[in-house]
């Protein structure tokens, strides 16, 4: 006998939060499964903190940064990254959360979550098409950059200790990395 894991719609996830049976649980949908995230511990929560004042200082009025919010993708999945820069659609997000036509880029400070950050929301976000997708590794101090989503993966993957990078959807940004891993 084999076993069969249940698949949920995004509705149906929408509706199970309506109803408060998610209540005081943090979850997040991943293609289809509700998965119970790791808690946040001192330095993620620190790190995650700066990096969006830092970027809602260098942004202004040009994206909206969402930390540990919401964002819906088509794959049945709605995650919550530690940070995801997005269009300024204001009163819009009332009505839903931010879909991949809306978001820039998204980043995830990763610990005892490394493995699933790396290999399975990559394809996640890949599949969706976010255009650029961080992950700073807490363990080794080194930032992540996924590129270039093409046929449910990125084509572009590179480690940046130290220096500068930018953005694909604001080249004219130039972000310290050594801000993001301090």
């Amino acid at each position: 006998m084999s076993l069969t894991t249940a698949k949920w719609t995004l509705d149906e996830y929408h509706q199970m939060i309506a109803a408060g049976i998610l209540e005081n649980r943090h979850v997040e949908l991943l293609r289809g499964e509700i998965i119970e995230m790791s808690p946040e511990g001192e330095p993620h929560a620190n790190k995650r903190i700066k990096t969006g004042e830092y970027l809602s200082q260098l942004l202004g009025d040009r994206a909206q940064v969402r930390p540990a919010a919401p964002i819906t993708l088509p794959n049945c999945s709605e995650l919550e990254p530690d940070i995801a820069v997005v269009q300024r659609l204001d009163d819009e997000y009332d009505q839903h959360h931010p879909y991949p036509e809306n978001i820039f880029w998204v980043i995830e400070y990763s610990h005892t979550s490394l493995s699933k950050d790396l290999e399975i929301k990559t394809k996640i976000y890949a599949e969706a098409g976010i255009l650029e997708y961080w992950v700073v590794d807490l363990t080794e101090n080194k930032l992540i950059v996924f590129r270039e989503p093409m046929n449910g993966d990125y084509q572009f993957r590179q480690e940046f200790t130290q220096g500068e990078i930018r953005p694909v959807a604001f080249p004219d940004l130039a972000i310290s990395i050594e801000k993001l891993l301090r």
